[in-house]
């Protein structure tokens, strides 16, 4: 079928929830997707941070394949080998102690949510279960999770909505203080505010929250759903804040291409979660457990580290481009601001015609290359969008 026929076929039987782009890929190989035409794309994308490992990696590959010719699903009523083995690699990697599976970032705020509550009411009682999240967070769109994001925009046409969530500026320590009443349970953040314009926290205030936080015995919680697994150049981007949270979230990337998502947390708030008190019927599944090892063996300390210097050298080269004001975010998750007047999805279109995906956050283009990008990946990209720029 040709791009055409494929976009016809889903806008007649899929719901238009989405605002897509009129580009059907039909494979990929690496950092390269390919359209049903055979056009090439560069993708700095990750589907939206989800590739970590590019397109189709060979051990990746190998990985889910031979899974699914072994053991596909079995449901939590028993055990299987790949659901311990990768729940053990993340606590190492961590620092935590324990770990829910679930199939999505917001199925992991979710349970992070139900933990951080049934935590404090078992200790505290059951008045205190507020939760306070930032302005211009997301968390998800379940119910819960969408209240739990601090932006009004996504707050219309679906209440009513859960109740005891609060709301307080990002960087604004006097506003927590005076939010964090008594019946606070937990406080919930982004490091990196993604879908917020990939705005970074400050580091002293973060400190300043934590040491708060674990002074009133509020769970921290960090959702590292799109930060997480290596994206901001380390596997977790508490560890550029030296945060020890409660509770920490991962998804996207963990699986380099399948459903899951994963709560992590200290024996603290684990010792809480007894039978029943949880539940997700595909999470942990053996699959997707399967390529999620996979991706933890490829992300290496040298990848890493190589993937922090092409991060400083991709930034360098985004500040010398016509138009750009701002680049903002940490490491390979990247915001461009640009000059007014010139529109983020303006750019993003000239970038797929001149076979370059990017995406975009409010008013900046977004970058979320997969990690295993090169220095040619990183010139390639900057002679696009320069390019594009610079006809704007």
């Amino acid at each position: 079928m040709d791009t055409r026929s494929i976009m016809q076929r889903d806008d007649a039987h899929v719901l238009h929830t989405y605002g897509r782009s009129p580009v059907a890929l039909v494979s990929g190989a690496g950092m390269v997707a390919v359209d049903a035409e055979g056009k090439q794309y560069l993708d700095f994308t990750s589907g939206i941070g989800v590739n970590a490992l590019g397109f189709c990696h060979p051990a990746w590959v190998a990985a889910v394949s031979a899974q699914a010719g072994t053991l596909q699903h079995t449901s939590n009523l028993y055990y299987t080998e790949p659901c311990g083995a990768l729940a053990e690699e993340i606590c190492r990697r961590t620092g935590l102690d324990a770990v829910f599976f679930g199939n999505s970032g917001a199925e992991a705020n979710e349970g992070a949510i139900k933990a951080a509550r049934k935590y404090s009411v078992d200790t505290y009682g059951p008045e205190r279960n507020k939760v306070l999240t930032l302005v211009n967070s997301f968390h998800g769109r379940t119910l819960a999770t969408l209240t739990a994001t601090g932006q009004d925009v996504f707050h219309h046409d679906f209440g009513p909505f859960p109740e005891r969530f609060g709301y307080v500026p990002a960087g604004d320590f006097a506003a927590l203080e005076a939010a964090a009443d008594s019946e606070t349970c937990a406080l919930m953040l982004e490091l990196v505010q993604g879908e917020g314009g990939v705005v970074a926290l400050d580091k002293d205030y973060v400190a300043k929250v934590a040491a708060f936080c674990k002074k009133r015995d509020i769970l921290l919680v960090v959702d590292e759903v799109q930060t997480g697994v290596g994206r901001t150049g380390t596997f977790l981007a508490c560890e550029q804040f030296d945060l020890h949270p409660d509770i920490v979230t991962l998804a996207k990337g963990l699986g380099g291409g399948l459903p899951i998502g994963a709560v992590v947390m200290n024996r603290k708030v684990a010792d809480h979660m007894g039978p029943g008190s949880h539940g997700s019927t595909f999470g942990g599944n053996p699959v997707a457990c399967a390529g999620a090892l996979a991706v933890m063996r490829e992300l290496t300390d040298d990848l890493l580290a190589k993937d922090r210097a092409l991060a400083e050298t991709l930034r360098a080269g985004l500040k010398t481009l016509p138009h750009v004001t701002e680049v903002s975010g940490l490491g390979l998750m990247v915001g461009i601001a640009l000059e007014e007047g010139i529109a983020a999805t303006a750019v993003r279109t000239a970038c797929e015609q001149a076979g370059l995906l990017v995406l975009t956050a409010k008013t900046r283009i977004r970058l979320l290359p997969p990690l295993i990008l090169t220095q040619e990946d990183v010139d390639k990209a900057l002679a696009i969008l320069r390019t594009v720029l610079e006809k704007l």
